[in-house]
């Protein structure tokens, strides 16, 4: 499914075929989502955390890039352009919505998927971005193995939380 933010802008969906496209009230614009794509939402009372939203972006992104790192994979984010990069090509995004200083959506990690989808948009409304995955960088990738990493990041990064994980697709 094409997911596009509330940011989104039709041209930027360019040959979605069969593929459906699902207006969504997060930030940012269009992506892809799909099997082999590790997805985790955040709902986070960032009052009561005394989190900013900058703040909590930069950990979210640095948990990815913890994660990445342990499998030998170097990431980082890029100021222009939330999310987490290797070497130059997109390997993560972001989509956040906070409300009423709660956060909403969240996160999409590139494992092992089929990556043919992301040519039919551009994507977070980048014309011409490169996206990669995981698997490029790390033989055998897994979604669980990723999610048991970058869950576990995640709480390092933004303080002990609860934890509930539902599987899909």
């Amino acid at each position: 499914v094409f997911t596009q933010g509330q940011a989104g802008k039709a041209e930027h969906i360019l040959l979605p075929g069969d593929i459906p496209v699902i207006q969504v009230d997060r930030g940012g614009q269009v992506t892809y989502h799909g099997p082999g794509q590790l997805v985790i939402y955040l709902l986070i009372d960032l009052t009561r955390r005394k989190l900013g939203v900058r703040n909590l972006v930069s950990a979210i992104e640095q948990a990815i890039v913890r994660t990445l790192a342990q499998g030998g994979i170097e990431a980082a984010p890029r100021s222009d352009a939330p999310g987490v990069y290797v070497n130059g090509a997109k390997i993560a995004s972001l989509g956040l919505r906070v409300r009423r200083g709660c956060s909403f959506h969240g996160l999409a990690l590139n494992v092992n998927m089929d990556m043919e989808p992301f040519s039919r948009i551009n994507p977070c409304g980048y014309a011409g971005m490169s996206m990669c995955q995981v698997s490029d960088f790390e033989a055998g990738a897994s979604v669980y193995d990723l999610e048991r990493r970058l869950v576990s990041e995640l709480v390092e990064g933004l303080g002990h939380c609860q934890v509930e994980q539902r599987q899909g697709w």
